[in-house]
């Protein structure tokens, strides 16, 4: 089964993919967030064979929600609405930080869908080992 990791922007939206394990995540694209944003959203699921979704969740340095996240539980929302899979929350602290140290300037939003989405793997898989 493979996730679909987002970390959501105002003005970008970086996407990454897992790998059919649900174990590795690979950076993606960047889309615009535009009105486009969700008929892209859908192709990619569709292609991709989505089966599950995590989305960043923003958080300030006390561990509380920041004001972009207000806009991401909204985006949320609308994802839940949109598709019939589950869509789950990762902490993204500072991860667009950590993929400029290993990204091309372009490539950093899904460089950072990436990372957020390999926390989650890890977290998951870790879990579901122990059980």
């Amino acid at each position: 089964m493979k996730f679909l990791g987002i970390d959501y922007g105002t003005k970008r939206v970086g996407i990454a993919i897992s790998d059919l394990n649900g174990r590795l995540a690979f950076p993606g694209e960047t889309l615009k967030n535009n009105g486009e944003l969700f008929r892209k959203l859908i192709e990619i699921v569709q292609k991709e064979k989505v089966a599950e979704i995590v989305v960043g969740e923003s958080l300030d340095f006390f561990g509380l929600p920041n004001l972009l996240q207000k806009e991401i539980d909204f985006f949320i929302d609308k994802l839940k609405k949109k598709f019939a899979m589950p869509v789950h929350k990762e902490k993204e602290f500072l991860t667009s930080v950590e993929a400029r140290r290993y990204s091309d300037h372009n490539e950093v939003d899904a460089s950072a869908a990436a990372l957020i989405l390999q926390r989650y793997l890890e977290k998951k898989n870790k879990y579901s080992n122990i059980l």
